[in-house]
């Protein structure tokens, strides 16, 4: 099997762990409050992260002075992730939630033009245009079809947007394992103190496995995209990112019954299209810029 098949697949099983993760937090978030829910999949989370750095040997709490402001605004960043996120799929259906995350590439590449110059031609910036009319066909804007936690999913996408761009800031020096314990700390932290502004619920035993299947597929989700990184060519890899809106409406319709609308589905297909039509542009022009 070559890399860039066993990059691939190893892109199709992270997606799947963490599309299959919010399908089980939506069936949880029914019986349990959000912030109880948040908090218990944390620790296991942040345990679980703690144990794989420790094993990997890669449990450096040392942050560069440089890099301290931006880890804090990630960390930030990813807790109003989390909460609008998982409003709106507690909400609305696992797989409309999902396909407003896949405008990701596109609004990273707009971000990446805006705030740190970076070259981006007029096909891209078509496919950006057409990624976002997209968008809003899945929202739908409009008297009829506008939901108030269609609006948490955008806001949800933009948030992550922060995140990778602060991200593309950090500097090397900056460990991975770190950043992504100090994010899970971060994340567990926060819902523990608002989890005291809501009654907490006895969870049943049928309840804690999911609970601790959610942790499980995070943390294979994790491994498997850093293990992406390391295999093939990312330019190939990368567009099976999108395996993630398949697995959204398989999910959505066994488990929830849900399955979106014509509008919908064109919606997606625009937003994919887009992105895959970015990601191929990407390619061509790293191609054009490399050494003979």
């Amino acid at each position: 099997m070559s890399p860039n098949i066993r990059g691939a697949l190893l892109m199709m099983c992270s997606m799947a762990a963490f599309t299959i993760n919010d399908a089980f937090m939506k069936k949880l978030g029914a019986t349990i409050p959000l912030f109880q829910l948040i908090t218990m999949r944390g620790l296991l989370t942040c345990i679980l992260i703690f144990m794989l750095a420790r094993y990997l040997g890669k449990v450096d709490l040392r942050i560069p002075k440089g890099d301290r402001l931006l880890v804090l605004i990630r960390c930030a960043a990813e807790v109003a992730t989390t909460f609008f996120f998982l409003t709106a799929l507690m909400n609305i259906p696992l797989a409309n939630v999902t396909a407003v995350l896949q405008a990701l590439p596109l609004t990273v590449t707009l971000g990446a033009a805006v705030f740190f110059g970076e070259r981006v031609g007029w096909r891209r910036y078509m496919a950006i245009g057409v990624g976002f009319c997209g968008m809003l066909l899945i929202v739908r804007p409009g008297p009829e079809g506008f939901n108030i936690f269609s609006l948490y999913a955008m806001a949800a996408m933009l948030l992550v947007t922060l995140r990778d761009l602060i991200t593309r800031k950090m500097s090397a020096n900056v460990p991975s394992m770190t950043v992504t314990l100090a994010t899970a700390l971060s994340v567990t932290s926060v819902a523990a103190v608002a989890s005291a502004t809501e009654p907490w619920v006895v969870v049943t035993p049928g309840s804690m496995v999911l609970v601790a299947s959610t942790a499980i597929f995070i943390l294979l989700g994790y491994l498997c995209s850093v293990m992406v990184m390391r295999i093939g060519e990312v330019s190939f890899i990368a567009p099976f990112r999108y395996t993630s809106l398949i697995w959204a409406l398989l999910l959505g319709w066994f488990m929830f019954g849900d399955w979106p609308d014509k509008v919908t589905l064109i919606g997606a297909t625009a937003v994919v299209g887009a992105g895959l039509f970015t990601l191929f542009r990407e390619r061509v022009v790293k191609k054009r810029h490399e050494p003979a």
